[in-house]
């Protein structure tokens, strides 16, 4: 089975626009990002879906740069994007990061991939974020080609359409829902990029480790923290968006 990631990035974000492409030691997080993902064994495929919007451009010249797949599509309806990135790799299982979470753990992605296969028969739907328990950041989801399919012929609120996945896990009497919970909850950080204060945390932090381990993972996070009690309050006061926000 083609176990294919996509992730889905813009450069219209309304609390932080061009945010994929800040740079940090003179790369752009998106670069980071890929680096990462490509870190994660369980992958054959990344795909960044993306928007036909001109200003966008700059997103899909670094893809080239990169030499990553990427697929263009309707800004809002990014449940589309992925169902047709999923359909042009012939993917039958897809994993679903979002580009604004640069430090993303491959071997997180790894171990919710591993945790699907194994279970197969059992879910059509597993994540590590359903109940917080991981830092925000780290959210990895995958799901099987056929809900998604379901998803993108079926949903019609225009939050299942931007949000890709609620469709699936806001049924579980229809869908078959797994979780994965972290050994301790870490859930109180938060390392994804929404606004001015989440990238300077992001910045300290790649600043900090990238040079010394360029493949550090959550552990290496945790402590740099630990040795930099105040970055974490630098963004403590921001709240994720809700879904229809």
């Amino acid at each position: 089975m083609k176990t294919v990631l996509i992730a889905q990035a813009r450069m219209n974000s309304t609390r932080l626009p061009g945010k994929v492409l800040k740079a940090v030691l003179d790369k752009p997080l998106l670069t980071y990002f890929v680096e990462r993902l490509r870190q994660a064994s369980q992958i054959q495929q990344i795909i960044i879906a993306t928007t036909i919007n001109t200003a966008d451009e700059p997103i899909v010249a670094l893809c080239r740069k990169l030499s990553v797949p990427f697929m263009r599509g309707a800004e809002a309806d990014v449940l589309s994007r992925y169902y047709d990135a999923a359909v042009l790799a012939e993917a039958d299982i897809i994993v679903r990061v979002t580009a604004d979470c640069p430090l993303v753990d491959p071997a997180l992605i790894d171990e919710t991939v591993s945790y699907f296969k194994e279970n197969i028969h059992r879910f059509d739907y597993v994540s590590n974020s359903l109940t917080a328990t991981y830092p925000r950041g780290m959210d990895v989801e995958v799901c099987a080609f056929a809900a998604l399919r379901e998803a993108f012929l079926e949903a019609t609120e225009a939050v299942d359409r931007e949000h890709v996945t609620p469709f699936l896990y806001t049924q579980p009497t229809r869908y078959r829902i797994g979780e994965i919970h972290a050994p301790v909850n870490l859930s109180q950080h938060r390392w994804t990029v929404d606004t001015a204060e989440d990238f300077d945390l992001i910045r300290r932090l790649i600043e900090t480790l990238y040079p010394l381990k360029p493949e550090f993972n959550l552990a290496d996070i945790l402590d740099t923290l630990s040795k930099h009690p105040d970055w974490p309050l630098i963004n403590a006061h921001i709240t994720q968006k809700s879904l229809g926000e």
